[in-house]
């Protein structure tokens, strides 16, 4: 069979498989994310237990493209969700449980894993995807719980701008120890700048005009070819140039929302077509894990579910012990911001993609620990803001 078939059976196969996912999530309350990982961890689990073949991610050549567009259209939407209303009225109290939380999460997983013994590129990376959560599964948690006191609506507060941190740390992150792992360190620190700043840069550069073009086009198909050229130049030119794509699209979504504020068809024209491209992307996360590996990754996973669970729990703590309405809040609050899903997938996607030698490592933990926050998560949510 030609790739190009194979390819898109592939694809109506996955999109036919998501519906079926979605109805046994509505049915059953589990996540459709982790649903759709595991639909990938079957996959791994096929090709190489039953049929006996070596780790190879389906869709060839169109696996990269898919995973940068989808997370490209994550990072978008979440800039336009950064209005400087809603960072004005954050507030200092959310600033500062953020920050706390942010801070603890990395330190504890980085120091813990490197006590353990595992090299730099591991302990960095898994340490700047720890900072990301999954803001649909709290909020979902959130409003299941019927909660709406003050713990509830700092949480929700946190979550809107946690994944916004998750991105900027990770990208310092992944520079600094690109500086730290090269031979040249002017050179490394020449390439770590552009990276940051040449995303921002590039960033700028297309929000601007879209956001001069953007509510001048009429609403339907204009407006969606507006949106997916958007996208579309942001994940190439990124990759052409060797900029950071997350950065580069949440500086475009954030200039975009900041500038022409009354119209964001282009962010509901993404939000209509994002779900397809994010059933390829769970799907090709969850069979990017190569089984040869796992018996090495347990006692990694295991480290790093603990650690990222005494990192979120510090960081909260300290967090509420600094800010002066800390008797209406609870010490645990941190523990609310355990899900994991989209964005951390996609960081350790591309962790792995910097640093092959340890990329399945980071991959099989990622992946596995996304899907036990993502099952018990909600749980942990619900306890604490009642």
């Amino acid at each position: 069979m030609a790739s190009s078939t194979s390819a898109l059976l592939v694809l109506g196969i996955l999109l036919s498989v998501s519906i079926v996912v979605d109805t046994i999530a509505r049915r059953t309350s589990l996540p459709r994310i982790s649903l759709l990982v595991l639909v990938g961890v079957g996959y791994a689990v096929v090709q190489q237990v039953v049929l006996g073949e070596a780790h190879s991610p389906p869709l060839g050549e169109l696996r990269e493209p898919l995973i940068n567009v989808a997370l490209v259209m994550v990072a978008f939407l979440l800039g336009g969700e950064l209005t400087t209303e809603r960072l004005k009225s954050t507030g200092p109290l959310i600033l500062i449980v953020s920050l706390a939380v942010v801070v603890g999460s990395l330190a504890v997983v980085f120091v813990g894993l490197a006590l353990f013994g595992y090299s730099l590129a591991i302990a960095v990376s898994l340490a700047a995807i720890s900072v990301a959560t999954d803001p649909a599964a709290v909020t979902e948690a959130i409003h299941d719980s019927g909660e709406k006191n003050l713990k509830s609506r700092v949480i929700l507060g946190i979550v809107a701008i946690d994944d916004a941190w998750g991105i900027i740390v990770f990208g310092l992150c992944m520079a600094a120890l690109g500086w730290l792992l090269s031979g040249n360190g002017a050179e490394a620190l020449l390439h770590a700048g552009w990276e940051l700043g040449g995303a921002v840069l590039l960033g700028v550069v297309l929000g601007l005009p879209a956001a001069w073009l953007t509510g001048r086009l009429e609403p339907g198909r204009p407006t969606q070819a507006e949106a997916l050229a958007l996208i579309f130049l942001m994940a190439g030119l990124s990759s052409y140039l060797n900029v950071s794509a997350l950065l580069v699209a949440m500086v475009a979504g954030f200039t975009i929302v900041n500038l022409s504020p009354h119209h964001t068809r282009s962010f509901t024209e993404i939000e209509q077509i994002e779900w397809p491209f994010l059933v390829f992307f769970f799907v090709l996360a969850g069979s990017s894990i190569d089984l040869k590996y796992m018996s090495t990754a347990s006692w990694l996973i295991a480290a790093y579910c603990v650690l990222r669970l005494i990192g979120r729990y510090l960081g909260g703590y300290i967090g509420v012990l600094g800010v002066k309405r800390r008797q209406k809040l609870t010490p645990r609050l941190g523990l609310a911001l355990m899900p994991q899903a989209g964005v951390a997938m996609g960081m350790a996607l591309l962790a792995a993609e910097r640093f092959p030698e340890e990329g399945h490592l980071i991959v099989a933990t990622v992946v596995t620990s996304t899907i036990v926050f993502e099952l018990f998560g909600p749980l942990l949510v619900k306890k604490v803001v009642r």
